[in-house]
């Protein structure tokens, strides 16, 4: 997110007792992304922005260790991008925008 820095933190919400707990930080500092969980209980974040631009990377939370692991990068950079978990496990990112203007791309990002 953003909070007049880009940030690569992140924290778990517990609904059962209302509060926010810190995990790992991202490798790459972020916003305008998306987050996907995964069949396999991992969470997929992809795209967005920094300070460098419009990023294409993507990376796996593991929520079993707080870690988390730089996966396959997306093919395009984007941002204000939409992000679905398909029933067979894979996530369709589509749309968004980045330098060049509007996209009306999408690609597959299929866990292993």
């Amino acid at each position: 997110g953003y909070n007049g820095a880009i940030l690569n933190s992140a924290e778990l919400y517990n609904p059962t007792t209302g509060t926010w707990t810190t995990t790992g930080s991202m490798n790459v500092a972020r916003y305008h992304h998306t987050a996907s969980t995964l069949t396999n209980g991992l969470v997929l974040v992809a795209g967005g922005q920094n300070s460098d631009g419009d990023v294409n990377s993507a990376e796996l939370y593991n929520p079993s260790t707080g870690t988390w692991t730089t996966t396959e990068s997306m093919s395009i950079a984007r941002k204000y991008h939409t992000a679905s978990t398909l029933a067979n496990g894979s996530v369709l990112v589509a749309g968004g925008w980045n330098s060049g203007g509007y996209l009306n791309s999408a690609e597959l990002y299929q866990s292993t």
